[in-house]
């Protein structure tokens, strides 16, 4: 029997089969020692075979995914998502702040695995005038590097009517730090959701996890509560407040900086890890302000990564 993950709490699977059932699957220990070295061999969009007594028995080759170092295990990676067609990074400039590191590196992982970003600027109904024209400045700059962002408040339901039509037909991803609204944006595209949401922490300004499985959430199409030909789905995901780079060649680093990889075209050396080489185009634009400072210093933290080995090479 052939079917679709949309669920993952660690030890049990929910599948959705082609016939329309929703089974609970369990995966046995052999899949851990093949492909990705991962802490969850299955993945919240993966199509599977699910064998006699539950059993999932075939993983279907995978279109994309995405992947970050795992929490608790430095030296394995954790999917978040397989078969995506897009993500949805819900950003916040306050309460929590995300930092300009942590985007970069989500955008960077996406790249590397072919997965469009859209950002998303929540929580702007909170924000005074600075904050507010520091907002306006980082959505400035990656839509001038290439990707599209979007303000709202999940909240208020400001700006969110617009977001539906960017997810129609489309399996999208949605993650972000801990705290920033996605529960809360959830239960606003989609009101039989009915997910959690919890206040920030006062003492740290930073959020509490309420999401603490995977899963997918049909967007329309449900019928007496059960989903029926499905076109539009939600991933939600745990809120994150780090995310580790996983299986990414220091080489093929550059590529997956749009602005820093146009640049590198001009180096003198095809080789330029762009950090003390002379004839570095890529030195000389951050110096006349054409790639920003912080993009920069998010590139040069992940080469941080590769030198000191942190993030073992998947395997």
């Amino acid at each position: 029997m052939h079917g679709l993950v949309i669920k993952n709490t660690g030890s049990w699977y929910t599948v959705l089969t082609d016939d329309g059932q929703l089974l609970d699957c369990k995966v046995k220990g052999n899949f851990r020692i093949k492909g990705i070295r991962s802490t969850n061999p299955v993945a919240v969009g993966d199509g599977v075979t699910v064998g006699d007594g539950n059993w999932i028995t075939e993983i279907d080759d995978r279109k994309n995914y995405i992947i970050r170092k795992s929490i608790n295990l430095s030296k394995q990676s954790h999917i978040l998502a397989a078969n995506v067609d897009q993500a949805l990074l819900v950003i916040t400039v306050s309460k929590p702040e995300t930092s300009t590191t942590f985007i970069d590196r989500f955008l960077a992982s996406a790249e590397a695995y072919r997965v469009p970003v859209i950002l998303i600027f929540n929580k702007v109904d909170l924000l005074n005038d600075d904050e507010l024209r520091y907002q306006q400045m980082m959505i400035d700059l990656y839509e001038t590097i290439g990707y599209e962002c979007r303000a709202i408040s999940a909240e208020t339901g400001v700006g969110v009517e617009e977001l539906h039509p960017l997810l129609e037909g489309k399996i999208t991803l949605l993650s972000g730090n801990s705290g920033v609204g996605k529960s809360t944006l959830i239960n606003r595209l989609v009101p039989h959701a009915n997910q959690r949401t919890a206040d920030i922490s006062d003492a740290h300004q930073t959020g509490m996890h309420t999401t603490t499985f995977s899963e997918m959430i049909p967007l329309n199409n449900v019928v007496n509560g059960s989903p029926v030909d499905i076109q539009s789905w939600l991933i939600d995901t745990p809120g994150i407040k780090g995310f580790g780079t996983f299986d990414m060649e220091r080489e093929e680093l550059t590529s997956y900086f749009k602005e820093i990889f146009e640049f590198s075209k001009q180096c003198r050396f095809s080789d330029c890890t762009h950090t003390h080489e002379p004839g570095c185009a890529v030195l000389k634009a951050v110096e006349d302000h054409y790639i920003a400072q912080s993009r920069y210093q998010s590139y040069l933290s992940m080469l941080d990564d590769k030198d000191e080995n942190k993030y073992r090479e998947a395997y």
